[in-house]
């Protein structure tokens, strides 16, 4: 890229410290400079986000506030290890011809991606890799991508391109690694105003690549993704080097989602005609796993597991890293964002924009053989599907008929969209798969024209900081306390004060309790006391009236968790047309919120629906099932108060966020709110839990 400079920076400094040098990779959607620190005399690489230059001026404060919340997650989970690329800074600039755009400095790093080192290899005819040299890249993927998913976060996008080797031999017993680009995708494809500047564009950008991609990212039906998808492609990496190809075959869209979700043929070792011992098969049949409940829960446990396969003396995982399972949830998207060509990257990804596919042949052996030929061809999905190459990481970008953007001879496929998103940085006094909600007031209830009157009236309400669940108790989790004895059971059958026998018979299904294929739903079917005893029991209580409201809705008084824009099958699990089949099927009564498909007739997957997140991250606050909190009912008044906890006695308790069968927006304000009889079971009901900081 030697005297390319298409923001016609290079020479200038930028945040009065960092002095251009070079371009280093571009894209559709940002470029990347090589820049110098001029106090410290460092190299690092700083990536302009210019396709958001068009963002309106009355949106960039907000969009702003996403990348700052996006570099300081990032600085948190690379502060717990080497292995995962540096945030350095945040900011925005100006052009010399006035272009408005943001940025985000990133340590400089100097080597090659997996992917590079793997082509290189086949062009010096090199073998394929022993389990012990592939264990050696691996190990410290592994250990990054498990400190994500301590938090409940998900990478989604782990693949040769985006595990980076630092240094010139990859097979070195002191190896380093770095997994790139956490976040950026998902600062996109969650964030309203960078949506609405692409949509200038007439992009849409989701964040996975078929060639590694898992059953749940080609179709929800599988589940939510999250830590899980993670593992599934983390095995694929691993099964690449063992194999000298990629372990998912297919031409084009299609065929990798055949290739990844079929159940007579998995992608394992074995199945794609390697010899390897008992153990090691074992540990990849279920990390690729097609249900996420077999598969191993995060990073950690799949290493651990295939560590003591294999059978070296390898250092053990640091001390709570596999503490406890994570709870389902959706990770960050990441999308290819640079298409850099320089050897010395950035940590933003690596060169070129195609997906590598292979030819059929395979040559079946235990031993080591030459790499095979890696196919650039790019995947078509259709030809209604434009696609554009922005480099580096795997992002699909989706491009309209109207679109003015070009797209490049060889790009990425366009896929369908998959949930992303993830949970803001948690401090280190919240535990795992919670989030803090930081202290601060909001005006609780409503004082709107369509506000039911145990909204009103508003009132200023002051909270201390807590953390609250990122998402609804699932039913697997629920079980594991009930098996144990340290929980009720949960319902088998829907119960409430004057059920009719059709009713019963209609929604006592709908139970997730012993649906074994429902694991990752929200538990339901549980009165008030089942959900404070769950919460009790794991340290922790039921959210007050309070926090529940502040949590999804925040300070600024938005009308729903995601903003003001009005609810659709994007944004939560309502009551849709596959709902309305169920009713009609049964033979009960429901009101249809929209005529679009959500994806499910009763519950889903909890972390199914990214956009609806509330501002603090926690998903499906409202829709999926409503949630019990801890107070009783009772009507507000206009007093200013400080931590409320509600009446002290009463006989109701307050259910919040409407459910899969609802039919109404008003439900579905943070603001609303339902006096139910706590010992009601039923299966549009569930819970989430709360924690205060000492």
């Amino acid at each position: 890229m030697t005297g390319r400079d298409p923001l016609n920076i290079v020479g200038q400094t930028v945040a009065e410290k960092y002095v251009v040098e070079k371009l280093v990779g571009e894209g559709g959607f940002a470029v990347v400079y090589r820049a110098n620190h001029n106090i410290w005399n460092k190299p690092v690489a700083i990536k302009f986000f210019s396709e958001l230059s068009s963002a309106p001026v009355d949106q960039r404060e907000e969009l702003m506030e996403s990348f700052v919340q996006e570099g300081a997650l990032l600085t948190e989970l690379s502060s717990q290890t080497a292995s995962i690329v540096q945030a350095r800074d945040v900011g925005t600039y100006t052009t010399p011809e006035g272009r408005w755009m943001p940025y985000m400095v990133l340590e400089w790093l100097e080597g090659r991606s997996l992917e590079e080192v793997l082509e290189a290899e086949h062009s010096a005819g090199r073998p394929a890799w022993s389990l012990s040299e592939v264990l050696r890249v691996i190990r410290p993927a592994a250990h990054a991508l498990d400190v994500a998913h301590g938090r409940g976060i998900a990478h989604r996008d782990v693949k040769p391109a985006n595990i980076f080797v630092l240094g010139e031999d990859a097979r070195a017993p002191d190896v380093t690694v770095k997994i790139l680009d956490f976040g950026v995708a998902k600062m996109i494809t969650d964030n309203t105003q960078m949506k609405a500047a692409l949509a200038k564009t007439g992009t849409n950008i989701t964040s996975f690549t078929p060639q590694y991609g898992a059953p749940e990212q080609f179709s929800r039906s599988y589940g939510a993704t999250g830590p899980w998808t993670d593992v599934f492609a983390l095995a694929l990496v691993a099964i690449e080097m063992l194999r000298g190809k990629p372990a998912l075959e297919g031409d084009d869209l299609i065929q990798l989602a055949y290739a990844a979700s079929n159940p007579a043929a998995r992608p394992t070792p074995r199945g794609l005609g390697l010899s390897v011992p008992d153990e090691v098969e074992a540990v990849f049949q279920r990390a690729l796993a097609m249900a996420t409940t077999q598969r191993f829960a995060r990073a950690g446990e799949f290493l651990q597991a295939l560590e003591a396969a294999i059978g070296g003396a390898a250092p053990s995982l640091r001390e709570g890293v596999l503490s406890g399972g994570a709870l389902p949830g959706e990770g960050f998207g990441l999308a290819r964002t640079v298409a850099a060509t320089d050897p010395a990257l950035s940590g933003l990804g690596t060169t070129g924009g195609n997906v590598t596919t292979n030819t059929p042949a395979m040559l079946v052996t235990s031993t080591p053989q030459p790499v095979a030929p890696r196919s650039k061809a790019p995947l078509i999905a259709a030809a209604a599907l434009g696609v554009l190459a922005i480099g580096g990481i795997g992002a699909f970008v989706v491009a309209s008929s109207k679109s003015d953007a070009k797209p490049a001879a060889s790009a990425e496929v366009a896929s369908a969209p998959a949930p992303s998103a993830s949970a803001a940085p948690a401090p280190k006094t919240c535990p795992d798969n919670m989030v803090k909600i930081p202290a601060g007031q909001f005006y609780m209830g409503s004082d709107q024209s369509d506000a039911l009157d145990n909204e009103k009236p508003a009132h200023n309400v002051m909270l201390a900081a807590f953390c609250m669940d990122n998402f609804e108790v699932t039913r697997d989790q629920y079980l594991t306390c009930s098996q144990s004895g340290a929980c009720p059971r949960a319902g088998r059958e829907a119960s409430w004060p004057n059920i009719t026998d059709k009713e019963r018979d209609a929604y006592s299904p709908l139970c997730n309790g012993e649906a074994e294929s429902r694991g990752n739903h929200p538990i339901n079917c549980v009165t008030w006391r089942d959900a404070e005893a769950f919460c009790r029991k794991n340290g922790k209580r039921l959210p007050t009236e309070a926090e529940w409201e502040y949590a999804t809705r925040g300070p600024d008084g938005r009308v729903y968790p995601w903003g003001d824009e009005a609810p659709t099958h994007d944004h939560l699990n309502a009551c849709d047309k596959e709902c309305a089949a169920w009713a009609k099927k049964a033979g009960v009564h429901v009101d249809v919120l929209f005529e679009d498909d959500d994806g499910f007739a009763a519950t889903a997957p909890v972390g199914s629906f990214p956009k609806g997140r509330s501002r603090f991250g926690p998903f499906d606050v409202v829709g999926n099932v409503w949630e019990w909190v801890a107070d009783y009912y009772g009507p507000y008044g206009p007093d200013e108060l400080k931590n409320p906890t509600g009446p002290k006695s009463g006989d109701k308790r307050v259910i919040r966020g409407g459910a899969w069968n609802g039919g109404y927006n008003t439900w579905l304000r943070p603001s609303f709110r339902y006096a139910n009889d706590p010992k009601v079971r039923s299966p549009a009901i569930g819970f989430r839990c709360a924690k205060s900081l000492d």
